[in-house]
Formats: structure tokens, sequence, C-alpha cells
């Protein structure tokens, strides 16, 4: 009887202790939203960088759920020494296991230092591309120009090369044009010349470059190369292919073709 009242007891502290640390987590979960809500609508963080800002939130965010499961962790009446213990004890073993998620930290915050790029850039790296969303603590995670999410590792990214098309406020467009070998050469660079220098997203400096670059038996091949800001360069791209070749068509210019870079779309 005595033994039936012990367990009895027991069930219910251990009840008790379990819908205690069932409420802390879900009070917990409210309170976590509400400061980080706060948090994010601080003054101070709203001045910084893109950047900096998504990296914080991501940090502050795990550092409150961490604090959330120590205070769960106290409530059940674990005592934090056999914790302490038990972590220590398997400390080669969880970070042989997380030996990647910890490489992912580490790349994050040499991203976060480094700056290869920051929210907002079109990069292409690890063999994907597109703009910069989110540089979360363990993740970078990318919008393709068709609209897909990707997730890169920041361990990966630190480790590969990175290109990035947008930090610069200026680009540079390059076409290869072509026609028949029989054409005057002055003539077909003097067209050239004169569509860029009249399109209006064409930089005057570094002035634009027409010359002949090489050619065949049948043909000649012209580089084309105009200055343009960054947002504007597929702007400039097409209008080129396009009012180049409508300007050699119209001066009698045989067989104007355009040979397309392929190139990444920014």
């Amino acid at each position: 009887m005595e033994f039936l009242n012990s367990l009895i007891d027991l069930c219910v502290g251990a009840g008790g202790k379990i819908v205690l640390a069932l409420l802390i987590f879900i009070v917990g979960r409210i309170i976590i939203g509400k400061l980080l809500k706060l948090v994010s609508s601080a003054k101070g963080l709203d001045k910084m960088d893109p950047t900096v800002r998504s990296f914080t939130m991501n940090f502050v965010r795990v550092a409150l759920y961490v604090i959330l499961v120590i205070s769960i962790i106290s409530v059940l009446g674990v005592p934090m020494a056999s914790v302490i213990t038990v972590l220590a004890s398997a400390g080669v073993a969880v970070g042989l296991a997380l030996q990647g998620a910890l490489s992912n930290l580490a790349g994050g915050i040499m991203l976060l230092i480094f700056r290869p790029f920051n929210v907002g850039d079109y990069v292409a790296a690890s063999g994907e591309e597109g703009v910069v969303k989110e540089i979360a603590l363990f993740y970078t995670v990318l919008t393709t120009t068709d609209n897909k999410t990707v997730t890169i590792p920041n361990g990966a990214l630190m480790n590969a090369n990175v290109t990035n098309f947008t930090c610069a406020p200026t680009r540079r467009v390059d076409l290869t044009f072509s026609c028949a070998k029989s054409e005057n050469i002055q003539k077909v660079q003097d067209i050239m010349i004169d569509v860029m220098n009249k399109n209006e997203l064409v930089l005057k400096d570094p002035a634009p470059f027409a010359q002949i670059s090489g050619g065949t038996n049948e043909a000649m091949e012209f580089i084309v190369r105009a200055w343009t800001e960054t947002a504007n360069y597929w702007d400039t791209y097409f209008q080129l292919i396009q009012q180049i070749a409508e300007a050699l068509g119209a001066a009698g210019v045989q067989a104007p073709a355009v040979r397309v870079i392929t190139e990444t779309k920014s």
C-alpha cells in the first residue's frame, strides 16, 4: 500500500512538472515571437545593412530558443551539472555529427565579415545563380530569375568561386556582329558607334568601342563594347542587338548577323 502511494505521489509530481514544462514551452514561444517582432521593428536594426539585419535576427532567434530549452530542463528537475556532464561526454560525437552544421555556421560568420555579397545582390556560386534573398546562420537563400528558391549551405559558399554581378555600379555589354567580307570596315564601325552614341542607356565614359576582331573567308567579325549602369545591363544588351542589326540592314550592309555571347542573366 505504501509502495502504491509512493508511486502515485511520484506520478503526480512528475505529471505536474511535465504540465509546467509544456506551459513554459507554449508561453515561451509566444514571448519569443513578440520579442522577435520587437527587435525587428527597433530603429537601430532598421538602420543596419540588410545582410547584417538578417544575420542578427537569426542569431537572436536561436539564442532565445536555447534559453527556453534550458529553462524547460531546469523545470523538469534535471540537474544542470548532469546535463553539462552528458554534453561534455558526448561532445566529440556531437562535434563529428554536426561538423557540417558548424562549418556552415563558420561560413555564415565569414560571409558577414568579408561580405562578398549582400542581400539584394545578383550572384552565381556553387552552380546556382539568383538574387540573394537572405543570409541565415547556416545557409543562404537565392531567388532565381524564374522565381525558384535555392538554398545553399554557407560552408559551400565560402569554398566556392562567387561571381557578384551587381556590386559594381556599371557593367560592360559585349556583343559580336558579323557581315559580308566585301563590306567597308570603317563604314560598319561608324554605324555601330553611331547607334551606341544615340542610345540613352549607353554611357559616354568609357566611350563605346567597335573594332574588327576576325573573320572567315566569307565574313568579317566585329566586337562591340558599351558601358552602362548595372541596373540597365539587359535592357542595353537587347536594345543594342536590335538597333545595330537594324542600322546595318538599313545602310545596305550585306549579311548582318549577331553572335550571342552566353552569359549569366542578372
